[in-house]
């Protein structure tokens, strides 16, 4: 009997849930006959959709609803928890480990393949800044998101129990470096809740509360138009929200943030989403990439000049056939890798039966952004929208984009008991550390002699 021809899927981000989806219906027929076999790789066994991450933040989504469960809309697939480590396309194998082989101390396992399809996407980009590696907090997972909801309330505790005015004021100060989608739409759903949480604290009021926003650049939000860029700033900043354009964060050591332009803000909080670069996996591979590491590829979204290699999404250096300049790459968005997924594993299909492949091409269609609840920024096939018509059309747009009817029907309730309810302001930092309470009450006691810790 011959083996299946396996697909192997590595990343199970938008590129590589989607792949996989499109593929087992594509291939249904070779999936049922035992002809083809998808195997998806992940560290997560969940898909997470980010641009709900910032109202998971504010409490305004659940967070078990801004993810995709992978084995309950791949069935067809086999998903194995793990990570790559490298891949050796010329010998169509892939060097992984999964929880198994690292409970079974067996070391990395290799896994042979006929199709790769590599899309890992990417990883927040950090650069050396004193002390960012020991107080930064990013936000790209769920996790990271509802760390920093956790964080923020547990600050306005401190700052509400503290004498030390000091400690409030660093408790109370929160510095967000990066000023495009993630860092922007973070701050602005922090603030909103962070500021309807104050109400509930006999000490602190919403102006105690200092948001600072820092970019490099002289605009925010880039992909909204210079316009509504502008408009953006205007907004955060009537909401004294301090936006600190054309710096650059020099050090955060001591809890101590140091701006370029000289300015130094005590802080315990300091968001880091000044970017993203593709996985290191890449560089792990004897795939070719560009200058800024990612796989170089063809607008057919075959690995330029490797054969039954296939990439997409933000890994991925994909000409944009549709720009007036030669040598354009399609931009590292959620927009594209939706479209790009679809488009590959359509082509993946019809290779495999020996069809013609297809170009991938789309008209970059505009984005939206929320500046909190009720307000958000849009520029959408070139008409620009702000303040609630452009909010809504930001939840309209995401809701039809997140996957599965389940999610949608789900997301919708949440959002429609927001507006009939209060908001739950609440922190669950013993989430974090859940086996505390547990490992104090199993401890030994404390002996005769012994002195309570402090």
């Amino acid at each position: 009997m011959t083996e299946p021809a396996r697909i192997l899927v590595v990343g199970g981000g938008y590129v590589g849930m989607y792949t996989a989806l499109r593929l087992q219906r594509q291939l249904g027929a070779e999936l049922r006959a035992g002809t083809a076999e998808i195997v998806v790789v992940t560290p997560d066994p969940y898909m997470t959709y980010q641009p709900f991450l910032p109202e998971a933040a504010a409490g305004s989504i659940s967070p078990r609803h801004v993810v995709v469960p992978l084995r309950r809309v791949l069935p067809r697939c086999r998903v194995l928890i793990g990570e790559v480590h490298s891949v050796d396309h010329a010998a169509r194998t892939a060097t992984l480990s999964t929880l198994a082989t690292e409970e079974e101390g067996t070391g990395d396992t290799r896994l042979t393949y006929d199709e790769l399809v590599i899309a890992p996407g990417s990883v927040s980009r950090t650069l050396p800044v004193p002390g960012l590696a020991d107080h930064g907090i990013g936000f790209k997972t769920v996790e990271e998101a509802i760390g920093l909801r956790n964080h923020v309330i547990e600050q306005m505790d401190i700052a509400s129990s503290t004498r030390d005015p000091a400690l409030r004021d660093a408790a109370l100060t929160f510095v967000f470096v990066g000023g495009g989608y993630a860092g922007v739409e973070a701050l602005a759903e922090l603030e909103d809740m962070a500021r309807y949480a104050a109400r509930h604290y006999h000490n602190v009021k919403p102006e105690d509360l200092k948001w600072v926003l820092v970019e490099a650049t002289d605009r925010i939000l880039p992909e909204v138009g210079e316009d509504m860029g502008r408009y953006a700033v205007r907004e955060l900043r009537g909401r004294n929200v301090d936006v600190r354009l054309r710096t650059r964060l020099e050090s955060c050591e001591n809890r101590v943030a140091v701006l370029s332009d000289g300015t130094r803000l005590p802080t315990r909080t300091v968001v880091w989403t000044a970017g993203v670069k593709p996985a290191p996996v890449l560089a792990a591979t004897d795939l070719p990439l560009d200058e800024r590491g990612r796989i170089r590829c063809t607008a057919r979204l075959t690995v330029d000049g490797i054969e039954h290699a296939w990439a997409a999404g933000d890994a991925a250096a994909v000409p944009d056939v549709t720009a007036r300049e030669p040598g354009t790459t399609c931009a590292p968005n959620a927009q594209h890798a939706v479209r790009q997924a679809r488009v590959l594993a359509e082509n993946l299909a019809a290779s495999l039966r020996g069809r013609p492949l297809k170009e991938y091409a789309h008209a970059y269609a505009g984005s939206v952004a929320s500046l909190g609840l009720h307000k958000g920024v849009a520029h959408v096939y070139g008409r620009k929208l702000k303040g609630y018509p452009a909010w809504l059309m930001h939840r309209a747009y995401h809701l039809s984009r997140v996957p599965t009817f389940n999610r949608k029907a789900r997301v919708l309730a949440e959002w429609t008991l927001s507006g009939l309810f209060k908001r739950e302001i609440v922190s669950l930092g013993s989430l974090e550390h859940p086996r505390a309470e547990f490992e104090l009450a199993a401890s030994p006691p404390p002996g005769p002699g012994d002195k309570p810790s402090a």
